[in-house]
């Protein structure tokens, strides 16, 4: 352990984006303690190093507590709830990283709550699901105090590709949410323009394969390859989250007076898709929706192709 990781790290969550970041914390030899509301998915780090608290009153002690859960509710009862970091109101961590994608709303109200205890609060949503984390991946969007930002920035860059600082306060939550509206366009995009070439003919894999290798090729389209052809929607985001991430966006749209025509048809594109029963699929699955409007009906191509993360 470098120098420069010599702080106590606490963590909280270890669902599949949690579990795979720690990993990363606690390979790199960091002094980390891990919670978890159901113990048992936080075991498997003490193999390698961390310890495993009972309560989320043991990450007290820690300098910096990293969370990442699944929503602004969630946030707020590990924070502040009856069993929370600061429920019995005495000395916590100095800062407080939260990676979750919430509301700015959200996100000042805690931010405030923890000023009042002298808590510094960095708000730094991840780009990336579990597999982009574990090829080293992920990146970071992050505001709050430069000097903290400065503070935690090694242990962000062991958890992936580093990070973009975008200035005071809750930029970063506006920052994830454009991000995310984006996210459900361009997938929605990419199933609309694959179906159109299969129906005229082309197999998915060789579109893919040229489209991944144009100007238009990106980590996301080569990353979604494998679901595109062969129709394995294993989830890295839920249409439940896509959507929530939308209505985000569509509320500050409207807060700061911006037409989003394109986010507005994606999110009941979405909501269909909820409703059609994929609710259990990969947001890619929306594949499936738009097949199934252009009246054809997809087979998995058995086609070994690249994700481009390994």
């Amino acid at each position: 352990m470098t120098a420069e990781l010599k702080h106590k790290i606490g963590w909280i969550g270890a669902g599949r984006m949690g579990m795979a970041m720690a990993t990363r914390l606690a390979k790199a030899g960091c002094d980390l303690t891990i919670y978890n509301r159901t113990r048992a998915k936080a075991e498997p780090l003490a193999q390698h190093g961390a310890r495993i608290a009972a309560r989320l009153s043991d990450l007290a002690a820690c300098d910096i507590v990293f969370a990442i859960v699944s929503t602004s509710d969630d946030l707020e009862s590990v924070l502040f709830g009856p069993d929370g970091l600061f429920a019995d109101g005495g000395a916590g961590p100095r800062i407080v990283v939260d990676c979750t994608t919430i509301s700015i709303e959200a996100s000042e109200k805690l931010r405030d709550e923890l000023a009042d205890r002298n808590v510094e609060f960095l708000a730094a949503p991840v780009s990336g699901n579990a597999k982009v984390v574990k090829a080293g991946k992920l990146s970071f969007v992050v505001s709050g105090s430069r000097s903290t930002f400065d503070e935690v920035e090694p242990y962000l860059a062991c958890l992936g590709q580093g990070a973009s600082y975008v200035g005071e306060g809750e930029l970063s939550r506006i920052v994830k949410i454009c991000h995310n509206v984006f996210l459900g366009v361009v997938i929605q995009s990419l199933a609309e323009i694959t179906v159109l070439a299969q129906k005229a003919g082309v197999p998915r894999h060789a579109f893919l394969d040229f489209m991944n290798r144009s100007v238009l090729g990106s980590v996301f389209s080569r990353y979604k390859t494998p679901a595109l052809v062969n129709l394995d929607f294993s989830v890295t985001f839920t249409p439940h989250l896509l959507r929530k991430d939308l209505d985000l966006g569509l509320d500050a749209g409207r807060e700061l007076e911006v037409p989003m025509p394109l986010a507005s048809l994606v999110r009941d594109l979405v909501q269909a898709l909820i409703g059609n029963g994929h609710v259990d699929k990969d947001f890619a699955a929306l594949l499936l929706m738009q097949a199934q409007a252009s009246g054809i009906t997809l087979d998995p191509e058995n086609v070994p192709v690249s994700d481009g993360l390994s």
